[in-house]
């Protein structure tokens, strides 16, 4: 469907709401050719460079004041995640994915398992 001409049509839609709803999803499964790609790339560049911080959660505890004073070596702190469960990774404190702890060279790192959908990440960016 073309855009309209003028701005006197743009205010008026003629469609009825299942005709809208189809053409929203239609324009939804389409997917950005190579060209299409590359321009929205080039638009995005600018964002590259903003740094985020990217956290690994293993697990959780609530502690009492009294015993976080009487941590010390060897104290063992029990987490609210089962061993084997997947960890969390999150960006500026929002989740976006879960994932498996793997070791690379003499580092850890997380192999991704799950990827939080892209319309969840949007939604909670607020």
């Amino acid at each position: 469907m073309e855009a309209p001409d003028t701005m006197e049509a743009q205010h008026f839609n003629t469609l009825n709401p299942e005709e809208t709803a189809e053409l929203l999803k239609e324009n939804h499964l389409k997917t950005p050719d190579h060209q299409e790609f590359s321009r929205l790339s080039r638009e995005l560049e600018f964002l590259y460079d903003v740094p985020l911080q990217v956290s690994v959660e293993v697990g959780r505890v609530r502690i009492l004041l009294r015993d976080l004073l009487q941590m010390g070596e060897g104290y063992v702190v029990e987490l609210d995640k089962l061993a084997g469960e997947p960890l969390d990774l999150y960006v500026n404190a929002r989740l976006i994915a879960r994932g498996e702890a793997v070791k690379v060279g003499d580092k850890f790192g997380i192999k991704l398992t799950e990827v939080v959908s892209q319309s969840d990440r949007i939604k909670n960016l607020g």
